[in-house]
């Protein structure tokens, strides 16, 4: 009897009856792969009319033992997982080619074990060879962590079960091969049934295992969506090719915060972690200068201060150019919009460039107000005082919405010896600080605090 078989969109994982180019679902080309389905149980016989085990059962007031988390004795890293790693726990970790995911987990491996705990590295891209040249540059020569170079996920998972590790890396998933499966490593098939193989194994053995995973060109990791619900956490490393520092972000986190972030330098000695990060990206910032301001932002738990640049220039094209580089261009577009309609502010005939420095990605809508004073501050060629920083919300109407976290925000700016803020009056009381908040209604009266009157 022939195999049933169905195609399936490694993209967005949509089924089709037969093979094409380009999915109807998602509009990708090229994504579309073969599954063999799973073989069938007894003939004739229904799930219903074949008894399995009786599952165990228990209510919600039976008391567990608490979490004992373990530290990696990487300050960072511990803090992007929550405060350690949790037993028994997977780990999903992705990011560019290149950008040190393989380095991240080597030097957290050579950390872990020189605490005494097991830990199996397990590539299925370098030969051992390689893995010990990079660890000597590291200088994790001394660090007790055993090797292999494999692929086959049945010789993988006898061999964690023999050895019973604390923790397992493995790198990567997209090259483990499951013989039980009729399709080529990489495919979504090999990529789901080798992380519900990992997952499991981990879940039933008590060991944490650590999985890297490709990414597409949209920045997404690479295979079904399926695997990034299968683990604990989802770890993302980030970072500009042209910057030193890599950001390892939580998207993820069933056992601590997500949007967490930590903070790495990268150098020829490898990863150093950076314990003040507003510090580094605001250490080129020595006289004022128009189109930048500070803006005191929140990733995660962590109170983060980042500079946003700006430059706004007569533009020869039809279209002018929005260019921007670690914020949401949608955002940008809203925010001269409503510069234009509600305070009369026009960038047409313009090319605006925004940029934050420093290689990091702000998200929160907290960067309103100073991305608006760093555009207003490029197009009328006006500095604001180096030592303020600027924190809001804009509404469509023009007013400034209440942002979290506002005290934590000035504390981390008055460390830093900033003297002055401006944010939404709006807001609840904020404690007494050292710094002078301005508090303003709208971004009309943002504008004519900062600027005085412009002509539009």
């Amino acid at each position: 009897m022939a195999k049933s078989s169905t195609y399936v969109c490694s993209v967005c994982g949509a089924a089709h009856k037969k093979w094409a180019g380009r999915c109807e679902a998602c509009g990708e080309w090229n994504s579309i792969t073969e599954e063999v389905a799973l073989s069938a149980g007894p003939k004739g016989k229904t799930l219903g009319a074949v008894k399995g085990a009786k599952v165990q059962l228990s209510d919600l007031s039976a008391q567990d033992k608490p979490l004992e988390r373990s530290l990696f004795g990487m300050d960072e890293l511990d803090r992007v997982l929550g405060g350690g790693l949790v037993p028994a726990s997977a780990i999903l970790v992705g990011g560019d080619p290149g950008i040190g995911k393989s380095t991240l987990l080597l030097q957290a491996a050579g950390a872990f074990a020189r605490k005494g705990k097991k830990v199996l590295y397990v590539s299925g891209e370098e030969a051992a060879s390689q893995i010990r040249m990079r660890a000597g540059r590291l200088d994790l020569t001394d660090a007790p962590v055993q090797l292999a170079a494999e692929t086959n996920l049945r010789d993988i998972l006898t061999t964690l079960d023999a050895e019973r590790p604390d923790l397992v890396v493995i790198d990567s998933i997209q090259t483990m091969w499951a013989d039980h499966v009729g399709s080529a490593p990489g495919s979504v098939s090999q990529v789901r049934a080798a992380a519900h193989e990992l997952t499991s194994f981990a879940k039933r053995r008590g060991i944490s295992v650590v999985l890297v995973g490709h990414v597409t060109k949209d920045g997404q990791i690479a295979g079904p969506r399926v695997v990034e619900h299968m683990v604990d956490t989802v770890l993302y490393f980030e970072g500009e090719r042209g910057h030193q520092f890599r950001i390892l972000r939580a998207v993820k986190n069933r056992f601590g915060p997500a949007d967490e972030i930590g903070v790495f330098e990268m150098t020829g000695g490898g990863l150093q972690q950076v314990t003040n990060p507003s510090a580094l990206f605001l250490s080129e910032r020595d006289k004022p200068t128009s189109g930048s301001v500070v803006f005191a932002g929140i990733e995660g738990t962590r109170p983060v201060l980042v500079e946003v640049q700006a430059l706004v220039a007569s533009s020869p094209l039809a279209t002018p150019r929005r260019t921007v580089v670690g914020w949401d261009s949608g955002r940008l577009s809203m925010i001269l919009a409503v510069l234009e309609a509600r305070c009369g502010i026009g960038f047409g005939g313009m090319d605006v460039y925004l940029n934050i420095a420093g290689g990091i990605k702000i998200s929160e809508p907290a960067a309103d107000l100073a991305v608006a004073a760093a555009l207003i501050s490029a197009r009328q060629d006006h500095a604001l005082p180096n030592d303020s920083v600027v924190f809001g919300e804009i509404s469509l109407s023009g007013a400034l919405r209440p942002i979290s976290q506002p005290e934590n925000r000035l504390k981390e700016a008055e460390k830093l010896g900033f003297s002055s803020a401006y944010a939404p009056s709006r807001m609840k009381t904020i404690a007494k600080s050292g710094i002078d908040v301005h508090k303003v209604d709208d971004l009309a009266a943002f504008i004519e605090d900062c600027f005085g009157q412009l002509d539009s």
